[in-house]
């Protein structure tokens, strides 16, 4: 194996390896509030699902690229290819989407009471789960659908197309079948980034309105400490920047490998480290 070879190698090891022991803890910190009885807060609820779809693109994402990079060859079978392509999609949706929920929540959640969210405010938190649920159902039909279809109909004929990407990043013949799934697939994710960035600029803005509106009583207060609702929507902040963040390159490389009829070894590897970046580092911003 080439020195190139396994220093990609070892970085996808390292990646995939935190990844998963950071959202499998952060996992098994929620799971422990359930079983104690502990109701768990809206916040709580999208944070563990958010962690779920994370863990889930670290088992199917990083761990195949890891493999992938040693030069093991197990995942290039198409009907595997096919299945941790979709339950990757799949996570990615759910991960996108929760993401953009939790800052959307949380916006809502630190608005004042006065605001044209006032009735939003108190309806939203009864809604949570539902919509959730709906995340779940929707990124299914749109992941597993279009790709076992196209398996179907074309069986084996895919396998070229895989091969030459490496990681699996394509494995549509028919371009109708792939501009219908790149359709779906890309204006909720391109939709709910519009969202988190508008929410967040919202948040920043109530934030900054707020410290002005208490800063008499800090000059009499010795303690400066901020309230946990701003520590909570902070680290909301930081999630949603570092998720725009790695999702910007991410889409940008990702773009970069499919307009190339033969992608660089360095591409294709810059693109699938950036794909699992944001599920490696935002256990650490939630806990």
């Amino acid at each position: 194996m080439a020195s190139g070879d396994l220093a990609i190698g070892m970085t996808f090891l390292t990646q995939t390896v935190t990844g998963i022991l950071a959202n499998v803890v952060l996992l098994s910190h929620y799971l422990f509030l359930c079983f104690t009885g502990y109701k768990l807060r809206p916040t709580d609820l999208i944070a563990e699902h958010l962690t779920i779809a994370n863990t889930l693109i670290m088992l199917s994402r990083g761990v195949s690229q890891t493999v992938q990079a040693f030069g093991v060859k197990y995942f290039s079978q198409v009907t595997r290819c096919t299945v941790l392509l979709s339950v990757y999609r799949v996570a990615r949706g759910v991960s996108v989407s929760t993401t953009c929920l939790l800052s959307v929540f949380q916006t809502i959640k630190i608005s004042p009471r006065n605001s044209s969210w006032k009735l939003l405010k108190a309806k939203l938190p009864k809604h949570v789960s539902f919509s959730i649920f709906l995340i779940w159902i929707l990124c299914m039909l749109v992941n597993c659908i279009f790709p076992f279809y196209n398996i179907s109909k074309y069986g084996s004929k895919n396998i070229t197309k895989i091969k030459d990407f490496a990681y699996y990043s394509s494995i549509f013949r028919d371009k109708t079948t792939e501009a219908l799934y790149t359709a779906f697939v890309l204006f909720p994710e391109i939709s709910c980034s519009g969202l988190m960035i508008c929410s967040s600029g919202s948040m920043v803005f109530i934030l900054h309105k707020h410290k002005q509106q208490v800063q008499h009583i800090r000059r009499t207060n010795d303690s400066h400490k901020s309230s946990p609702e701003s520590r909570a929507t902070q680290s909301v902040l930081v999630l949603v920047c570092t998720f725009v963040s790695f999702y910007t390159l991410s889409s940008f490389f990702y773009a970069c490998v499919v307009d190339f009829s033969i992608p660089s070894w360095w591409l294709m590897n810059t693109s699938a480290l950036f794909s699992t970046s944001f599920p490696t580092v935002s256990p650490f911003v939630l806990m």
